[in-house]
């Protein structure tokens, strides 16, 4: 069996993102940015005042109470033209840009307004009165990285930097099959001997939320000809993720049939728990995942390997397995030799310590407990046992 960093590592072995799409901005929310951003304006693109006030000269201001002559008034697009001489200043008010000649703003609540001048009463000009030109960033500076996901802020810098299109990566297209006579769709209820085909849908969801787009093959019957008719309506799909039938029993016939039609088996077996029995291989250009039938088993597969996968295909930086460390609130029996996926509740005591706790149950056919679960602790091979308070690796459950 195939330890789960090569199993990983061969997933993701010459691994091309997608093509490029050049998307209006409005429609870019959630997509991949495919292309470094740089900015194609100065922001502020000229010295901006960042309060209501007056536009001074500092040094007409720097013995107090001042007496200065009120020449005109700016506001945020409409600037004053003119030039600030000695004695004299300008109303101004937040995002105008600051007249030539002034190089402070007193704020209005310093002062007293006169028949045609204002009083400076009190008060130092403070220099963060001034965003200054290109203090937020300037021309052809980098503002995002390919690989991101645009999300309010990047999007709303984007637009600020001057872009209405941005280059975004072709969402991959993953074909989701679920296979074995014992199932009905959702909303069927199911007779003696049938249970509902409930994996694809929390499959598909999770792959959707990677960044893919998902499309659902429907349930494929154990027969070769059933198998053959769903594979082959998948063949425009970057990534072809079975359900079931990928042991090596009498009725596990999705491994010989894809292998039949050209597909070229990598592995089929992987120590880890759940998820022994997991498939892998290529199909022409094809990725192709067979996924264990047990639920629990096929969504922690997805977790660990498909979303990997989803997200080199959109050529985003890869997470870490375990994204982060917490404390265990039980003791903990050693593991045997299979990776162990452990679900569990990440939680917080009162002094902020991230602690985990295990659930209820580990069988893979359960799904309360997994939906109960906010965590899962990730446990190497042989991992001896651990009491409470011992620290280990978690990897946040996102679905």
């Amino acid at each position: 069996m195939l330890s789960v960093e090569e199993a990983l590592a061969r997933i993701l072995a010459d691994v091309k993102p997608t093509v490029v799409d050049t998307i209006p901005i409005e429609r870019a929310a959630g997509r991949v940015l495919a292309e470094t951003l740089t900015a194609r304006i100065t922001q502020p693109p000229f010295d901006a005042s960042a309060m209501d006030g007056y536009a001074v000269r500092a040094e007409d201001v720097a013995k107090l109470p001042a007496r200065l002559k009120v020449i005109g008034q700016a506001a945020a697009g409409h600037p004053f033209h003119g030039t600030v001489g000695p004695g004299e200043a300008v109303r101004i008010f937040t995002g105008a840009p600051v007249p030539a000649g002034a190089d402070a703003i007193v704020i209005q609540e310093n002062t007293t307004a006169l028949d045609g001048f204002v009083e400076v009463r009190e008060g130092t000009p403070d220099p963060g009165h001034i965003r200054r030109r290109g203090f937020d960033f300037k021309e052809s500076e980098v503002i995002l990285q390919a690989g991101r996901r645009l999300g309010p802020r990047e999007l709303t810098l984007a637009a600020a930097a001057g872009y209405g299109e941005l280059p975004v990566r072709r969402k991959p297209l993953v074909a989701i099959l679920a296979t074995g006579d014992e199932l009905v769709p959702p909303g069927i209820l199911p007779g003696p001997g049938q249970i509902v085909s409930s994996n694809p849908l929390g499959v598909a969801a999770l792959l959707t939320r990677a960044g893919a787009e998902t499309r659902l093959l429907g349930i494929a019957n154990d027969t070769r000809d059933s198998l053959v008719q769903h594979i082959e309506a998948a063949r425009d799909a970057d990534v072809l993720v079975t359900i079931g039938g990928a042991s090596v029993g009498d009725h596990d016939l999705v491994g010989p049939v894809l292998q039949s039609l050209g597909m070229e088996l990598s592995f089929w077996k992987i120590a880890m728990r759940p998820g022994k029995p997991m498939l892998h291989g290529r199909l022409g250009s094809q990725r192709v995942l067979g996924l264990p039938g047990n639920p629990v088993s096929s969504l922690i597969c997805t977790r660990v390997f498909i979303v990997p996968l989803v997200r080199a295909l959109l050529g985003m930086p890869q997470e870490e397995a375990a994204a982060t460390r917490a404390r265990l609130a039980e003791p903990l029996e050693a593991n045997g030799p299979r990776q162990h996926y452990m679900r569990a509740t990440l939680e917080r005591d009162s002094e902020g310590q991230q602690y985990v706790r295990l659930a209820r149950s580990q069988d893979s056919s359960l799904l309360a407990p997994l939906a109960a679960s906010n965590a899962l602790i990730v446990r190497p091979p042989n991992a001896p046992a651990l009491p409470a308070g011992s620290e280990v690796s978690v990897l946040l459950l996102d679905f």
